[in-house]
């Protein structure tokens, strides 16, 4: 998420990344490559990083065709737009903030993204919802506001979500995030650094579901 919920203070200019602005970004790949994203006015919105994006997206290799994707805290859209653009069989981004998520409306309407949805609503909310439904993703993207510290229950939420060979997304500025993640749960598969921002690709860790399997 790239929002502040209204029961947070914004952080100071001083406090946010240097990459924390209004305007634009863009597209850095696939059918959209060059394309732009409208970034609102909105106190703690936080797009990804280019260069962050672009590791993540090699890390995942770069089509992520027949690949259904959750962007949970979409913010500007530009992580789960990003997974469109690059061949996602379904992408739905759920935004809190009715600026932001009417910006993506328009964006993935522009770009003619039918295989997009954009879902105005609470990220905890929506990710219990979608368990509670049955479905899956192959992909989901965590990138709350570093001052709401909702990364470890956005991680809980997910985790029925993903499918068996599915990838978790997380996006931190406090590295301390990865040491508390539960290994019985979780696995790091890739770990990577880019100024303030830390971020992760995690698997499920399923070692507890194999011993159950075999006693």
């Amino acid at each position: 998420m790239k929002t502040l919920p209204p029961s947070h203070p914004a952080k100071t200019p001083q406090a946010r990344p240097r990459h924390a602005r209004s305007g634009e970004i863009r597209i850095i790949g696939g059918l959209w490559k060059r394309s732009k994203l409208a970034v609102p006015d909105v106190p703690g919105l936080r797009p990804t990083p280019d260069r962050v994006r672009e590791t993540v997206f090699n890390w995942l290799g770069q089509t992520l065709a027949g690949r259904r994707v959750l962007d949970l805290y979409a913010g500007s859209g530009a992580l789960g737009l990003e997974a469109a653009s690059r061949g996602a069989a379904s992408v739905l981004l759920v935004e809190q903030h009715p600026r932001c998520a009417a910006s993506i409306t328009a964006a993935a309407q522009r770009l003619k993204a039918e295989h997009v949805q954009v879902r105005t609503a609470d990220a905890l909310a929506a990710a219990h919802a979608l368990a509670r439904l049955g479905e899956r993703f192959d992909v989901v993207f965590i990138d709350p506001p570093y001052a709401s510290a909702q990364q470890l229950h956005a991680l809980q939420s997910v985790h029925p979500l993903l499918s068996d060979e599915g990838l978790a997304y997380v996006e931190t500025d406090d590295p301390a995030l990865f040491d508390l993640l539960d290994a019985n749960t979780w696995a790091a598969w890739r770990r990577g650094r880019a100024g303030q921002v830390h971020f992760a690709l995690l698997r499920r860790n399923n070692t507890t579901e194999i011993a159950a399997q075999n006693p």
